[in-house]
């Protein structure tokens, strides 16, 4: 691959990343809050594999993307999750 298109690629991927991660930031639904928060880390995570960082990408994408996914959906299952608002 050349590196106008790992660039290009890099870029993409990381823009992805933070627009999932904003978008998280802006939903009202809290379980979509956390779907967009675990896919903008798996993006971030992609970001890192194609930078050639495996080990950072594996550790993101487990404790980013997985584990504190499950976290987050396991607190808002407790607490009764649901937010009252307009």
């Amino acid at each position: 691959m050349s590196s106008t298109a790992l660039l290009v690629t890099q870029i993409g991927l990381l823009a992805a990343g933070l627009a999932s991660l904003a978008l998280s930031l802006h939903v009202r639904d809290l379980i979509r809050a956390v779907a967009a928060f675990a896919a903008g880390s798996a993006f971030v995570a992609a970001a890192f594999f194609v930078l050639a960082a495996p080990f950072a990408a594996a550790l993101e994408l487990t404790v980013g993307g997985g584990l504190m996914a499950v976290l987050f959906l396991v607190a808002i299952t407790l607490t009764g999750g649901r937010e009252d608002g307009p």
